[in-house]
């Protein structure tokens, strides 16, 4: 944990740990699959899970909560996780659920990639905007739970939310994220608020592909 000062306030910095939650079929298939399309792993899905927990395991890092978005795909991720690390509780904050994507989910990501690099809405689906604004919100409402130092929460969550943590610490390249891969992003907190995100301290990206 660091700390800086914006504005007259000390600010702490916190790590918040990260995994994408393992494959699912549409996964597997290179379609959407937003927060209003709720399916569960594959076989391939809990290996990748599985080989996480066992990471985060032999790394030692100081998980002391597991949060969950409540879909199935990460609240079972979650428990494979939960259940390599020990006694580590896991909760649900559905904030964190992947952006809804209406009529775009199932369709191929390579035929939808310019719709979202382009800021459209999809029909039936959440802006961008919104969605960012939902993700900032969902980490203000994890603040009460969060472990002291150095015990850290992990976040296991779909890539859209890694997409959108990345933008909201100017780190785009968080969307790229592979299923069961992890990353560290940090957020300050003033007089015990969040004030903003800032660029995570990330030593864990180079284990990432090893964790696919």
């Amino acid at each position: 944990m660091s700390s800086g000062s914006f504005g007259g306030l000390v600010a702490e910095s916190r790590l918040l740990a990260f995994v994408r939650h393992g494959a699912t079929q549409p996964n597997l298939d290179g379609q959407r699959c937003g927060g209003d399309l709720d399916v569960p792993l594959t076989d391939i899905g809990r290996a990748q899970a599985r080989a996480a927990g066992l990471h985060i395991a032999q790394l030692g890092l100081p998980i002391r909560l597991i949060v969950s978005s409540g879909l199935l795909r990460t609240d079972e991720t979650a428990a494979i996780i939960a259940g390599q690390l020990g006694a580590v509780p896991v909760i649900t904050l559905p904030g964190f659920v992947e952006r809804h994507l209406g009529q775009w989910n199932r369709r191929l990501i390579g035929e939808s990639e310019p719709w979202i690099s382009s800021g459209l809405t999809p029909p039936g689906g959440e802006s961008n905007s919104d969605f960012l604004g939902r993700i900032q919100a969902a980490v203000r409402a994890l603040l009460p739970c969060w472990p002291e130092a150095p015990g850290r929460p992990l976040l296991v969550a779909s890539r859209g939310v890694a997409r959108a943590l990345g933008e909201l610490t100017g780190r785009p390249f968080s969307s790229h994220l592979a299923n069961g891969q992890m990353d560290h992003f940090s957020t300050y907190l003033a007089n015990g608020q969040m004030d903003h995100f800032d660029v995570s301290i990330c030593a864990s990206r180079e284990l990432a592909g090893s964790l696919a």
